[in-house]
């Protein structure tokens, strides 16, 4: 009996064609096939058509899907298999070849189109060669079908280039009705109308394209302005930083020189040399705090008062009660003198009053009743 398949000896995978044992082999190195009668399983879902060729790829597309009916045809699809290697496509191509020589060696010649419409056409302004292509690709079937043609097919390379056939497939075209003067006009309107508006097109999408370069370029730019500005600044910073280097060693050095001359002195004075441990550091000269231009501003009594009461409220905070007793009789005395303002005896406090020297005086609200008057 013929084998129905091939098997892979390395993982046992079930192939139908020599073909698809050589792909096989390209993508896993598998070098050891042999024929088997064990058929190829072939399960085709019955919701949508796929084929299966294996119960994992049923599953898979049962997951992905949600289908889960299945037919199996592998007895349908079971045949011999061909063991003979393909031949490769170049072999293929050589014989087309070698079977097309004669017809190439054919004479080829212009093929006849409709000599009517090929004079309307040129009349229209379109070339001969031009016109020709256009009656023989579109049958010759009208001069609207040719007009259409050459307007879809306007930016081919080879659209001013004679067309050639073989001279045995050369035939007569058929009669066509010609147009009156007034219709080629009108047509000959039509054509101009169509390509002005493609051209309009074109040159919109061109338009559209070049805006788009035009955005990119001018982000591109942008990011890299900003680079180049963060790259500057980080290296005046750097430069900055040197430079205070650069200054504090010069200090230093200055500072050595002084202390090795001043050792010199000493030396040639006879004096025992300083010790270092007893020198004290110089303290940096005090800043002088800078005095503000500004006038500054007298309080106003308000502002006094305000701050009196406050301090009061501040200093006996432990004694709330007192404090609060001490506020309604100020307000008390206050309340007298708005209202009364004529009365002799509101507007005068006897000192020994009782009231006065426990809630005021000990409290040293008798500047507050200054600023009041």
């Amino acid at each position: 009996m013929a084998g129905l398949s091939l098997k892979c000896g390395d993982c046992g995978t079930l192939l139908k064609s020599v073909e698809e044992a050589q792909e096989h082999a390209e993508l896993t190195k598998h070098s050891n096939f042999v024929e088997s009668t064990e058929a190829v399983l072939n399960l085709v879902c019955s919701e949508c058509g796929k084929p299966c060729r294996s119960k994992t790829e049923s599953d898979l597309h049962t997951k992905r899907t949600g289908h889960t009916g299945f037919v199996d045809k592998t007895s349908e699809a079971a045949k011999p298999i061909s063991l003979e290697a393909p031949k490769p496509k170049d072999d293929v191509e050589m014989e087309e070849v070698g079977d097309g020589s004669s017809s190439q060696q054919e004479e080829m010649v212009v093929p006849e189109v409709n000599q009517q419409l090929l004079t309307e056409l040129e009349e229209m302004g379109f070339s001969k060669e031009r016109a020709t292509r256009a009656l023989h690709f579109s049958g010759n079937a009208s001069l609207e079908a040719a007009a259409n043609w050459i307007v879809e097919h306007e930016n081919d390379p080879d659209i001013d280039q004679m067309p050639l056939v073989p001279a045995s497939s050369k035939k007569p075209a058929a009669p066509i009705s010609s147009l009156t003067p007034e219709e080629i006009k009108k047509k000959q309107q039509e054509l101009r109308e169509r390509a002005r508006k493609k051209k309009e097109e074109e040159e919109k999408r061109m338009e559209r394209e070049r805006e788009k370069e035009r955005l990119r370029v001018g982000r591109e730019l942008l990011e890299a302005k900003r680079i180049e500005e963060d790259n500057e600044r980080k290296r005046i910073l750097a430069l900055r930083k040197a430079e205070k280097e650069e200054e504090k060693r010069a200090r230093e050095k200055i500072r050595q020189k002084l202390e090795e001359d001043k050792a010199e002195r000493r030396r040639k004075l006879g004096l025992a040399p300083e010790d270092p441990a007893a020198v004290k550091p110089s303290a940096p000269p005090p800043v002088e705090e800078k005095k503000s231009s500004l006038p500054i501003r007298p309080a106003t009594k308000t502002e006094q008062m305000r701050e009196c009461l406050r301090t009061l409220k501040q200093t006996h905070k432990e004694d709330d009660a007192k404090v609060k007793t001490a506020f309604n009789t100020l307000l008390t005395f206050a309340k007298n003198v708005a209202t009364n303002p004529n009365e002799e005896k509101f507007r005068k406090i006897r000192l020994t009053n009782a009231n006065f020297q426990v809630q005021l005086v000990n409290f040293s609200l008798c500047k507050y009743l200054t600023l009041c008057s």
